[in-house]
């Protein structure tokens, strides 16, 4: 999504969030410069002095951007999922639009779980790559043994869960707490909301000012991985989007299958996504391509009423390319640091992305970037340091996960409208 997106695409209800806007435009730039620089520094033989200096704004610019990612996830977490239940129990609509997004999510994880080491085992990451390490501490990549793994399930102190980044326990108890919340009389369920709405606004606000600083800290951290790995580095980077791109056009061919399959829709539905899938592309943003979508359903002759009702719930709880890009990228940077992911860790992968992705409400590129993939990168022992050079370019691969999610959206939407027709006709 560009920078002059914001959170506004949640921000109907008792649930918006405040608007940010971010500079995606000047921190790919800054990439490219700091890459540039780095390599004619080591070319140069610029002193040891200007790396180092580099490492420390880079490493405390980095710090920054972790330091949200638990409170902020755990706010987001408890708010989605409560919007999800409540949707949930509207009627058989939407019950059956969100057994859809649940199917989509886990086929996607799967599908990126399987064949995204596959795809990095033929086309491995090119030399050099090794550099976008260069602020991982040494002691990443420890894979816990199957009963070790199954006993961090659930942590006894979920404070000390939080202190120690343990995702898994701290997703189940969040998930957990949010059915609790919609169980509580409604006096204290709002009360509740509101105190994670006011953590998740406060929390958007301090990641926004960390990554306004985007531009400086990636121009720093992208002149050490330059000096160490020259150019290799651009290698690297396009590799990287190519690879992750790859896993969100199953998404996109999945969508065409929902609607052709469960919707009914022929060959139609390929003409008719033509004009949303153009916003899409030129927006790179869900929320923009609603009206486009509106009239895609129309062309496919979805009822109003169902294409008014499950689109723009879709726009803020659905990301259909989140589960399977998501954790594209973090088989990536496992490729980089050399972490193997043992099928355990696999599963538990796909089940965190999944559930973050289905209550991850609307939110711009690079904030969703880091609070998606940070969580499944930290429950699966990989490290999450390569994420703060890879967000300045996923603008680039933003443009699948827009175009697969609006293009998603719509058969969904087909699939419902169908099975309601069918629902209808039974005797």
């Amino acid at each position: 999504m560009l920078e002059s997106e914001s959170t506004a695409a949640s921000g109907q209800g008792k649930f918006a969030l405040v608007s940010i806007r971010l500079p995606v435009a000047l921190t790919f730039a800054a990439l490219i410069g700091g890459l540039l620089a780095g390599i004619v520094g080591g070319l140069a033989g610029a002193p040891q002095g200007v790396s180092d200096i580099a490492g420390l704004v880079g490493g405390l610019w980095l710090r920054a951007l972790q330091m949200t990612i638990i409170p902020l996830v755990a706010a987001l977490l408890v708010l989605g999922l409560v919007q999800m239940i409540l949707a949930a129990r509207v009627g058989t609509v939407a019950r059956r639009m969100i057994a859809l997004m649940v199917f989509v999510q886990l086929a996607g994880g799967a599908f990126a779980s399987i064949f995204m080491p596959m795809l990095l085992r033929t086309f491995p990451v090119p030399e050099g790559a090794s550099a976008f390490l260069a602020q991982t501490p040494s002691d990443v990549g420890e894979v816990p043994k199957v009963l070790d793994f199954l006993a961090s399930l659930v942590s006894p102190n979920i404070v000390a869960a939080a202190a120690e980044t343990a995702m898994l326990p701290l997703t189940l108890f969040f998930v957990m707490f949010a059915v609790a919340i919609t169980r509580l009389p409604e006096e204290q369920s709002e009360r509740l909301l509101g105190v994670f709405h006011a953590l998740g606004n406060a929390m958007l606000l301090i990641i926004g000012w960390v990554l306004s600083a985007a531009p400086v800290g990636v121009f720093a951290l992208a002149y050490g991985v330059g000096v160490q790995s020259g150019g290799g580095a651009f290698a690297a980077l396009g590799h990287y989007v190519l690879t992750v791109t790859a896993m969100g056009t199953f998404v996109l061919v999945l969508a065409y299958a929902v609607a052709i399959g469960l919707g009914r829709t022929g060959g139609r539905f390929v003409t008719a996504m033509l004009p949303a899938q153009a916003v899409a592309l030129s927006t790179q943003s869900s929320l923009a391509s609603l009206p486009a979508m509106l009239d895609s359903a129309g062309r496919l002759g979805i009822r109003p009423s169902t294409a008014e009702f499950v689109l723009p719930l879709a726009v803020v709880i659905f990301r259909a390319t989140s589960a399977a890009m998501n954790l594209a990228v973090v088989y990536y940077v496992a490729a980089l640091a050399g972490v193997e992911v043992p099928l355990t860790v696999a599963i538990a992968g796909i089940f965190i992305a999944s559930v973050i992705s289905l209550s991850a409400v609307s939110l711009p590129g690079s904030i969703s970037f880091v609070v998606s993939i940070g969580p499944i990168a930290l429950a699966m022992g990989v490290p999450v340091e390569p994420l703060a050079l890879l967000v300045a370019v996923e603008m680039l691969p933003d443009l699948m996960r827009t175009l697969g999610n609006v293009t998603m959206n719509v058969a969904v939407t087909s699939a419902v409208d169908r099975s309601a027709d069918e629902a209808i006709a039974q005797p």
